[in-house]
C-alpha cells in the first residue's frame, strides 16, 4: 500500500488544439507540450548548459499549464516552467535569468535528495507531485493543486522543491557565472527576483509558489544588484532571433490559453506583425472562424515558408476541422522542415490514420517510430502507433504499443493486461516481447 500511495493520481491525455496537449484530469493542472515553446526554452538553456558542462541530451522541459509564477528542477536534469511565468516575463532576458538560476541548482547538485524521496515513483506520479506543490497545494488552493502522496502538503513542499538559503545563495553564485561565461546580460535575472522581492510583503496564501520554494533574502537581491553593477551589462547581446522568439512564444500560450475575445483585443486587427497575426491566427481557429484564421496562417508562411511551426499549425487547423486530405500537405511539410520534432511528426501520423488508407500505413508506423525514437516518453505516440498496428492487424505490437500508452500515463493494470496479452502474441525474445516483460514486471511490483 505505501509504494500505491506514492503513485496517487492516474493522468490522462488530452489533445489540444494547434499542437499543444496537457496531461491532467479535469480537477487539476497539468503539462503542455509544444513542439515551439519547448525548443524555445532549450535555445535560451544551451549557452548556460555548454558553460556549466552539463550535457543537453540529459537536459528535459516541461511547461506546467498555470497561471501562478514558478520553476524549478528535478531529479533527471528536468526542468519546469509554467506558462504563468513565460507569459508574465517582459523579454528573454528574464526567462534565460530564471533557467540560469534553476542551472546552477543542477550543477551544484542540490537535487540529490529527490532520488531518494521519489525514487520509486513512475513518471507519471513524480510530475504530478511536482506539480501539485508547484501550482499551489501548499497555499490550499484545491483548483490548482493535486493532492499529494503521503505526509502532507507542507511536508512535499519542504522535502521536494524548497532550497536552503545556502543553496539559493549558491545557485544566485552560479547563475551570475554562467551568465557571465555565456555572454547573457545579468539584468534579467535581477529584474525577475526584484518582482519576487515585491512578493515578500504579502501574506503567503497570494505569493506566486516561486516565492515560496525560492525564499528571497534581501542579501540574494543585493548581491545581484552589486553583481549587475560590476557587469558589462550593457555591451552584451543575446541573439538577434532571441526576442522574435519570446514574443512568438508569449503569443502563443496567450492564443492557446486566453478566451479568444482576450486574445483579439490584446493582439487588434491594427497590429500587423508577426506576432500579432500568430495570435490572432489561433484565436479565429478557436473561435472557430476559418474563414479569418487561414488567411492568417497563409500570409505567415508566404513571408516564412521555410517557419515549420506555421506549417504545423494550418495542418491542425485544418485537421481539427475534418478537412483530412488539406491538413495532409502542411504537416508533410512540417516534418520535411523538422524531421527530428516527435510532436509535428506524430500530427502527421494522426491525419494518415484519419483517413482510413491502409496503403500508407507502413509510412505512418515509420513517422510514429521515428517520434518514439527521438521522444520514448511522448504518450501520444504509443496511442497512435498501437492504432497503427491495430490497422495493420499485428495485434501483439498493438498490444505491446498501447502497454506503453497506459504505463506512461499512470494506468498501471491496463498496462499490466495489455503486457500479458502481447507477451502471449509476440515472438519469445524479440524487442517488443522483451518490453513487454519490463512493463509486467514493473506494473506488479507497484502494486
Amino acid at each position: 500500500m505505501a509504494r500505491r500511495a506514492r503513485n496517487f493520481l492516474i493522468f490522462g491525455i488530452l489533445l489540444l488544439a494547434g499542437g499543444l496537449w496537457r496531461v491532467g484530469d479535469a480537477h487539476a493542472q497539468g503539462l503542455v507540450r509544444d513542439t515551439e515553446i519547448e525548443n524555445t526554452i532549450r535555445a535560451y538553456a544551451a549557452p548556460l548548459l555548454s558553460v556549466a558542462g552539463l550535457e543537453h541530451e540529459a537536459f528535459n522541459v516541461h511547461l506546467v499549464r498555470s497561471d501562478e509564477l514558478n520553476a524549478f528542477v528535478a531529479r533527471g536534469q528536468r526542468l519546469f516552467l509554467t506558462t504563468g511565468l513565460l507569459r508574465r516575463s517582459e523579454n528573454a532576458e528574464q526567462v534565460i535569468g530564471v533557467i540560469a538560476h534553476e542551472v546552477g541548482h543542477i550543477a551544484g547538485g542540490h537535487l540529490a535528495r529527490l532520488q531518494g524521496a521519489l525514487e520509486d515513483a513512475s513518471t507519471a506520479a513524480l510530475i504530478a507531485q511536482l506539480i501539485g506543490v508547484a501550482v499551489g497545494v501548499v497555499a490550499q488552493q484545491g483548483a490548482a493543486g493535486m493532492a499529494i502522496g503521503g505526509g502532507g502538503a507542507h511536508v512535499a513542499e519542504r522535502s521536494l522543491l524548497q532550497f536552503s538559503r545556502t543553496q539559493e545563495n549558491s545557485a544566485d553564485q552560479a547563475a551570475v557565472r554562467f551568465l557571465d561565461q555565456a555572454g547573457i546580460p545579468l539584468r534579467g535575472l535581477t529584474e525577475f527576483m526584484e518582482v519576487l522581492a515585491n512578493q515578500e510583503f504579502l501574506a503567503q496564501s497570494r505569493q506566486d509558489p516561486y516565492a515560496r520554494t525560492h525564499p528571497l533574502s534581501r542579501e540574494r537581491l543585493d548581491f545581484l544588484r552589486n553583481q549587475l553593477g560590476k557587469s558589462d551589462d550593457a555591451s552584451r547581446k543575446l541573439p538577434t532571433e532571441f526576442k522574435a522568439m519570446h514574443a512568438r512564444m508569449v503569443a502563443k500560450l496567450d492564443g492557446f490559453l486566453d478566451p479568444p475575445g482576450t486574445t483579439l483585443r490584446k493582439y487588434p486587427e491594427t497590429d500587423n506583425s508577426v506576432v500579432a497575426r500568430y495570435a490572432r491566427a489561433m484565436a479565429y481557429y478557436r473561435t472557430p472562424d476559418m474563414d479569418r484564421a487561414l488567411p492568417l496562417i497563409d500570409g505567415l508562411i508566404a513571408e516564412e515558408p521555410k517557419n515549420a511551426y506555421f506549417h504545423e499549425l494550418k495542418g491542425q487547423m485544418l485537421f481539427e476541422n475534418g478537412r483530412l486530405n488539406e491538413a495532409l500537405g502542411p504537416y508533410d511539410t512540417a516534418v520535411r522542415l523538422m524531421p527530428g520534432a516527435p510532436q509535428i511528426r506524430s500530427g502527421l501520423a494522426h491525419v494518415q490514420l484519419e483517413m482510413q488508407r491502409n496503403d500508407i500505413l507502413d509510412q505512418t508506423v515509420g513517422h510514429l517510430e521515428a517520434a518514439l525514437n527521438e521522444d520514448r516518453f511522448y504518450a501520444p505516440a504509443w496511442r497512435l502507433l498501437g492504432m497503427a498496428y491495430g490497422r495493420k492487424d499485428e495485434l501483439g505490437m498493438s498490444a505491446w504499443a498501447l502497454a506503453e500508452y497506459n504505463m506512461l500515463i499512470g494506468r498501471r493494470k491496463d498496462a499490466q493486461g495489455l503486457a500479458e496479452r502481447a507477451s502471449r502474441l509476440l515472438k519469445r525474445g524479440e524487442p517488443a516481447w522483451l518490453r513487454a516483460q519490463d512493463i509486467l514486471h514493473q506494473s506488479k511490483r507497484d502494486e
